[in-house]
């Protein structure tokens, strides 16, 4: 257990080089990077545990190193796939921020945020073939996508307004070009990006009831995604699935068809991630505690 200043808005982690890393939100508008390469080896090697518990009580794990430079506390935070160190950081100011790893382990925060947003930046995400490219959801209703490579001031390529309300979560799809967005209003859209410019997502479904907390792409088969929403449901879609003309049946219409499955139980269902290694299998958080979960159909 690690001791950590102020609540933990979000937490992400990459392995960078030999180390495990993990950056997180605070409430007190500080990011803060933590090596847990120590705590790791003594989970997966437990002879070290009793060492590690030890030498805890002496030395507590604490941040290698901390941004306090963001104007107000924040959700958006992505480390680069590419296991580069880069880090992507927004907050509910409306700005984002990149970092790049130095040679001495810290990192360098470019003070000149991205910061075309008008609204809270709900999410931020690294494209997963593009190395410079990056997307961005708002509480202005908007999609964002951006190119480190151009100047900070130009960088923002693309836009479209994507919700009738915030746009709270969203997800690259790593095989085809597509974002999956959730907004306040319930509702869930599917983009290509190949048209993002048109600004008509190329799916939309309305079926939960209350705002979209969380969404993820199933990371090998690229028609299959799933969502969460403060409704209490954790869904899973296919947009492979094509609309059945045929059925008389008036409560199966009112069903999309691309609904394939509705889990419930938690409580304020929070987030949900797919397991990377284990196919059809999901945990997902909530405010009583978190499911892990694998249905027949994925």
């Amino acid at each position: 257990m690690m001791l950590h200043h102020g609540g933990v808005n979000r937490l992400r982690c990459s392995k960078v080089k030999d180390r495990h890393l993990a950056a997180t939100w605070s409430e007190r508008a500080s990011v803060h990077i933590w090596d847990l390469t120590r705590p790791v080896g003594a989970v997966t090697e437990p002879s070290s545990a009793a060492g590690f518990i030890a030498e805890q009580k002496k030395h507590p794990v604490i941040p290698t190193f901390t941004f306090a430079g963001h104007m107000d506390e924040g959700f958006a935070i992505d480390w680069s796939p590419s296991g580069n160190g880069q880090l992507l950081t927004g907050d509910c100011k409306s700005n984002i921020h990149l970092w790049k790893p130095r040679e001495d382990g810290t990192w360098n925060v470019d003070q000149r945020p991205y910061a075309a947003h008008s609204a809270s930046v709900e999410e931020v995400q690294w494209s997963p073939n593009e190395r410079s490219v990056f997307a961005s959801c708002s509480v202005d209703k908007t999609i964002r996508i951006w190119d480190t490579r151009a100047n900070h001031l130009k960088a923002c390529m693309l836009t479209t307004k994507a919700h009738d309300a915030d746009v709270n979560v969203m997800n690259w799809n790593k095989n085809d070009p597509f974002i999956a967005s959730g907004g306040d209003d319930g509702v869930i859209k599917v983009w290509d990006l190949r048209q993002f410019n048109k600004g008509k997502a190329i799916a939309t479904f309305k079926h939960h009831t209350a705002p979209i907390t969380s969404v993820e792409w199933h990371p090998t088969d690229k028609s299959i995604f799933a969502a969460c929403g403060a409704d209490d449901q954790l869904t899973q879609w296919d947009l492979a699935v094509e609309v059945d003309d045929t059925s008389s049946d008036e409560n199966v219409k009112e069903v999309p068809p691309q609904l394939l499955f509705i889990h419930q139980g938690q409580k304020d269902t929070k987030e949900l991630h797919w397991h990377p290694q284990i196919p059809g299998l999901i945990i997902s958080t909530a405010l009583d505690g978190f499911n892990v979960f694998k249905t027949i159909s994925v």
